[in-house]
């Protein structure tokens, strides 16, 4: 009976841990949820530092203003450096305009070989990108509200810096909304620049091409 009685007790104990363990396991894995957008499509951002450059990183496609260096390695009185232009084209020897807006420096590799064809003796050909601009746009309660063209990555802080800086007397710096396309769809970013400019942290929210950084002005009953 005794023996019994122990094992009952043992068997209660074993119990009782487990069940701790598992609403333990569960409390924890219960609090790593992923942030998904609305239905209205806004993505809440806890600070301006949430997204990271990962996130904010784009494909490599060409665009107006890109400064291009293509070289070929069997012809180099062909090698040129170039400019894209506003309607998206450059200009190459013997085969004329080229429109490259949209392709990838790969891609304009092999449309560069296509156009040449039997020309080129040596198949070869390089496309770099030597530097690169995009612009984006600030608009709400900033001092000049309008557009930012960039040559290196930008944040969305910097951005409304290069816009004069918020107007301190409106601003609502803790809900700046970030709007952007990708892929045909309207994606909505809330961040809080107000956090951003009081604490020292690492990875910034960084824009990409045609972005538009709203600042929103304070709610106020008067």
């Amino acid at each position: 009976m005794i023996s019994t009685a122990r094992q009952i007790k043992k068997s209660f104990r074993m119990g009782v841990s487990s069940a701790f363990l598992s609403a333990l396991i569960l409390a924890f894995t219960g609090c790593e949820t992923t942030s998904t957008p609305s239905n209205t499509g806004v993505l809440a951002v806890p600070n301006a530092y949430a997204a990271t450059s990962s996130t904010n990183a784009d494909t490599l496609t060409l665009h107006e203003g890109d400064d291009l260096k293509i070289t070929f390695p069997g012809a180099s009185n062909l090698d040129t450096a170039q400019r894209v232009r506003t309607d998206g084209r450059i200009t190459l020897g013997v085969i004329g305009e080229v429109s490259v807006s949209g392709l990838s420096p790969s891609e304009l590799e092999k449309r560069i070989l296509e156009l040449y064809g039997n020309q080129l003796v040596s198949k070869e050909v390089s496309v770099t990108v030597v530097s690169s601009t995009f612009s984006v746009f600030v608009t709400g309660a900033v001092l000049k509200p309008g557009k930012i063209v960039a040559d290196h990555a930008l944040s969305a802080l910097e951005a409304v810096m290069e816009a004069g800086g918020f107007d301190s007397a409106k601003a609502d710096m803790q809900n700046v909304k970030i709007v952007r396309i990708e892929n045909g769809r309207t994606k909505n970013f809330v961040v809080n620049l107000k956090d951003a400019l009081e604490r020292d942290q690492a990875d910034p929210f960084l824009l990409k091409r045609s972005d538009i950084v709203i600042v929103p002005e304070k709610f106020s009953w008067f």
